[in-house]
């Protein structure tokens, strides 16, 4: 081929680089490499709109429901997207016998958990039981109908009742105006329902993202310990006690009330605990008896009424329920108060409470589908969970999200769908209108050891261990949630959590990785030195990575290490052959960059011309490129000066580099 036509299939390397092309040498380099190079595809950039609604349909739908019908007819695709909005239009349609053989009996099993869960777990809260009886009637309907979980059981939870509990009593006393706290607690629940369906809606359940495994795992185990030693009160039969929550202040409380404990109350609690725990290892031993553990708190209820009923325990300082009145829930929209003297208090016990309610379920729900190989739809579940608390806010329930043990209970059962909600929603109503009575003789004892054991199944400490092997800064941030809500309070300890994670995000942005890149051998490969200390780097040719948005945050240290990187080359060898003539950044990874760092950009090819080095990139992503070109950075620099990947970078350096030396021999001869 003739020397010119080389020049016209790269005409701006003459431009660029001073060398003789009409040497043999070059003229054969020259050629293999402009046939081996592959050119980046330097397309106009696309307009605000596009890249606008790209941008939004990755953040709000990044697994684009609506694509697998999109292409039906509208009358399918109508029907599509209500099944999606409505997932019982979906799975009802297809519902037998069979399958309510199995959920039939998941559900009649639920309820003998969700009945004394949801008296303990009122108690737990400052309500009066039969508001928890309520919680676990209208809630299940709502979710069996918008809910995307198949094994997900609805009911009360320990963490929220007690979080609802600390931050309305703040404000309000449960004992000095019990009114005014309930229709609170009503008012905070429609606040959460606002809340996560407003979420699901929006499709922000990115939201939910910043309670990290390590922060739930925390938060949990600090509740857990908290709970159970308030719990104390009712094994020991104490009838004072502090309002706080904190470990100190609680055991300060059981230790300073010594005079009034039961001897005969704390004898009955250990034996429930006792039988409670040996039901759970059972069904640890034998995964099949199930059904053991899962009736067991019914059957501690049932003893305990009738150890009352017969003993007469109430006599013998063993405190009961009390008065458990027979009817369906009572409606209370009316009772929500908006007063801004208490607003505030509202507003923040719904939020929290709701993000964490939130979390947990959705966690929970992912966890059994993935034991199926099922999906769950994130959002869903928050418009869910929300309709389920506007609705209960409503008719005297309070907070309901899917508690872990009730959806353990629902998926050993066999559940097939979320009809097992409905069986459980249809058993409560039996029991609200006929049976409720027959258990205001429970004694506040047994629940206290229903309470406790399942509590103690919270603390996961296999999982913290796991986490101080794997991730110290993971096990700071969960120790950071445990110790928090176990010695201050449940909100400082989540946000302290919370607040540790955020910024070891931000330091993960202000600090990106970076790495120095080498070929391993026999191969086109380029990987970090580090992680592969065979592979070579090449002579004169700096090869770096950046894996990380390129932010105004980290322009400086970026430009900061890539200069330390040259100077650390330098340093190494002191022969003047290996100076460092050309720098190429691999911006595979860099999914984005704003305005400054580009100007970072112009700065550093600034700096390294000053030096003699010459700077090139490697593959940018379409969002990098199109603001380059845009900022005219493509221009500055010269598109001569982009690759496609790091190989045709490095042969278009080498050649430039053994042509230099080719006219530097030609001119000393």
């Amino acid at each position: 081929m003739p020397v010119t036509t080389l020049i016209s299939l790269n005409p701006h390397y003459l431009r660029f680089y001073p060398i003789d092309p009409f040497s043999p040498l070059t003229s054969l380099s020259w050629l293999a490499m402009t046939n081996s190079r592959h050119m980046l595809n330097f397309a106009a950039p696309r307009g605000f709109c596009t890249t606008f609604k790209s941008d939004c349909k990755e953040t709000f739908f990044p697994d684009d429901p609506f694509l697998k019908f999109k292409d039906e007819k509208p009358l399918i695709r109508a029907k599509k997207t209500i099944q999606y909005f409505i997932p019982l239009f979906e799975w009802l349609p297809k519902y037998n016998l069979r399958l309510l053989r199995y959920d039939m009996l998941a559900g009649i099993t639920i309820t003998s958990l969700a009945i004394p869960q949801g008296i303990s777990y009122a108690k737990l809260g400052e309500l009066p039981p039969i508001i928890g009886l309520y919680s676990s009637f209208i809630p299940p309907f709502v979710y069996a109908i918008f809910g995307s979980s198949k094994h997900l059981a609805v009911g009360t939870v320990a963490a929220s009742s007690l979080l609802i509990a600390e931050t309305i009593g703040a404000k309000v006393s449960p004992k000095d105006d019990p009114t005014l706290y309930l229709h609170l607690v009503f008012t905070a629940t429609f606040f959460t329902g606002i809340f996560q369906t407003a979420l699901g809606f929006l499709r922000l359940g990115i939201l939910v993202d910043i309670l990290s495994h390590s922060t739930i795992t925390g938060f949990m185990g600090g509740t857990a310990i908290i709970i159970c030693l308030q719990q104390l009160k009712g094994i020991f039969g104490l009838k004072h006690f502090t309002s706080h929550t904190d470990v100190v202040s609680v055991l300060r409380a059981v230790f300073s009330h010594r005079s009034e404990w039961r001897w005969q109350s704390a004898v009955v609690g250990v034996v429930f605990l006792c039988f409670l725990q040996l039901t759970l290892y059972l069904r640890q031993r034998k995964p099949k008896l199930f059904w053991v553990s899962a009736m067991s708190p019914m059957v501690v209820v049932v003893v305990g009424c009738l150890i009352e009923f017969f003993a007469h325990a109430d006599k013998h300082g063993i405190a009961i329920v009390g008065d458990l009145k027979k009817g369906l829930n009572p409606p209370s929209i009316q009772y929500l108060n908006f007063d801004s003297r208490y607003l505030p208090a509202a507003v923040q016990a719904g939020l929290v409470t709701g993000l964490i309610a939130m979390a947990e379920g959705i966690a929970i729900g992912r966890s059994f589908a993935i034991m199926k190989n099922e999906q769950t739809d994130g959002n869903k579940e928050m418009i869910a969970f929300g309709f389920m608390n506007i609705i209960g806010s409503f008719t005297s329930c309070y907070l309901t999200t899917g508690p872990f043990s009730k959806t353990a209970v629902n998926f050993n059962a066999g559940c097939s769908t979320a009809m097992s909600n409905v069986v459980m929603g249809f058993c409560m109503m039996l029991i609200l209108q006929f049976l409720a009575p027959l258990f205001s003789y429970t004694p506040l004892v047994a629940l206290s050891a229903i309470i406790m054991s399942a509590m103690l199944g919270l603390i996961n400490y296999e999982e913290i261990i796991h986490l101080f092997k794997v991730d110290k800064f993971d096990f700071v941030i969960c120790m950071a949630a445990f110790l928090g809500v176990s010695f201050i309070s449940m909100d400082v300890g989540l946000m302290l959590s919370v607040g540790l994670a955020l910024i070891r995000a931000l330091l993960y942005v202000a600090r990106p990785t970076t790495c120095k890149l080498g070929k391993v051998p026999n191969s086109s490969l380029y990987r970090d030195t580090e992680q592969y200390p065979g592979s070579t780097t090449i002579q004169g040719i700096l090869v770096l990575q950046l894996g990380s948005p390129i932010y105004f945050a980290n322009c400086t240290y970026i430009r900061e290490r890539i200069l330390r990187y040259i100077h650390e080359e330098h340093g190494i060898s002191d022969s003047k052959s290996d100076v460092i003539e050309h720098v190429l950044l691999d911006l595979s990874g860099v999914s984005s960059i704003d305005m400054t760092g580009i100007e970072t950009f112009v700065e550093l090819r600034r700096i390294l011309e000053a030096r003699g080095i010459k700077l090139a990139i490697v593959n940018p992503r379409i969002e990098v490129l199109e603001k380059m070109t845009l900022a005219k950075f493509t221009d500055a620099i010269g598109k001569e000066s982009f690759y496609l990947s790091i190989e045709d970078a490095v042969q278009s350096c080498r050649f430039i580099l053994n042509s230099k030396e080719s006219s530097n021999d030609q001119n000393v001869a």
